[in-house]
């Protein structure tokens, strides 16, 4: 089955190339069934960095001509980066790049806009059964992907769901502006992220490795929608997500600690290569997400595999890091319903 998408900056709808498709549906929806210990095995520690060394760490050839295929094939464009395309000797620095951030990824200046923390594919949903956009437990299980102690916290909010492919810019972006309360992680294995191990996997999300940030913006001069919880989840041939928190640029960065000022914008993590994804939490009636996301997400003219996993229209939607996904709604405010304009 196709897997599109739609670009939220044109309304296009486009198909993804998904790596190494036939292979991950194969090992989860028939291996697994029969041979589980195997698909574990797979999803282990030791075998995603033997990957990830086989896939990244390679030299890509003395010549430019092995980087230059490499970034046609996957449409990367070093125009955007802080370093000149001779840097590029191996898939690694290449997936590991750094870009102009403030010029090529330009954020709204209004603080109450929260943005996205990543160049991703988006799904919007909440967690409260009243609305349009309820889903029930199946991308991840509250309580087993934050844990019980903020479990509570976010039960009937709302959700952000960005799935990073193998050739975006892997920075994680802070995505509202506040003070970290909390920050841990849970460890976990690496499965893949593509939409055919997601559908095939009991609330996937919640059983891979993943590094836990809550953000408090009800705080002066915070973003003003209360907690906010950052999940980044770890994934096929990612052994690693390192917390390098910049208040500018790319460094000096900051270890990630409860009482840090994060700064809406700015890089906050890596990513190491292959696919992830993001995941952010509010608390109920604390976020108001852009009008047109949402329908392009419920858009019926876009194949996607998550639509015929959840029996409704579902559809990523590309958006940019640091571009407006919604808004924060103060303490107390009503929102109006449940979407902004953008």
């Amino acid at each position: 089955m196709r897997h599109e998408y739609v670009v939220a900056a044109t309304g296009a709808v486009q198909a993804e190339e998904l790596v190494c498709d036939r292979i991950i549906d194969y090992l989860y929806n028939r291996v697994r069934e029969h041979a589980p210990s195997l698909v574990r095995a797979l999803a282990s520690g030791r075998v995603t960095s033997l990957l990830g060394f086989l896939n990244f760490d390679l030299p890509l050839g003395a010549r430019l001509t092995g980087v230059q295929r490499l970034v046609e094939r996957l449409g990367i464009d070093l125009g955007e980066c802080v370093e000149p395309p001779a840097y590029y000797t191996t898939a690694r620095r290449l997936f590991e790049r750094q870009i102009r951030y403030e010029t090529v990824r330009p954020m709204d200046s209004s603080p109450q806009a929260v943005v996205s923390p990543a160049d991703a594919r988006l799904v919007m949903g909440s967690l409260a059964e009243t609305s349009h956009l309820f889903v029930k437990e199946k991308f991840f299980s509250l309580d087993e992907l934050v844990g019980s102690a903020w479990a509570r916290r976010f039960q009937g909010g709302d959700f952000a769901i960005l799935r990073l492919t193998p050739e975006k810019y892997h920075y994680n972006h802070v995505p509202v502006e506040g003070e970290v309360v909390d920050f841990y992680e849970l460890e976990g294995l690496f499965h893949s992220c593509n939409p055919s191990a997601v559908v095939a996997l009991a609330t996937p999300y919640s059983q891979n490795r993943r590094a836990i940030t809550i953000i408090d913006t009800d705080v002066p001069g915070g973003s003003g929608c209360g907690m906010v919880a950052m999940i980044e989840v770890a994934a096929l041939m990612i052994g690693r997500i390192i917390q390098r928190y910049a208040p500018q640029g790319y460094t000096p960065h900051q270890p990630m600690a409860p009482g840090l000022w994060l700064r809406r914008g700015q890089p906050k993590s890596l990513f190491l290569p292959g696919s992830s994804v993001d995941i952010l939490l509010f608390e109920p009636g604390r976020m108001a997400w852009r009008e047109d996301i949402v329908c392009h997400q419920l858009r019926r003219d876009v194949d996607s595999r998550f639509a015929a996993w959840l029996g409704r229209p579902w559809v990523e939607v590309e958006v940019l890091v640091r571009s407006t996904i919604g808004w924060a709604i103060s303490k107390g405010a009503s929102s109006g319903g449940e979407v902004a304009a953008a």
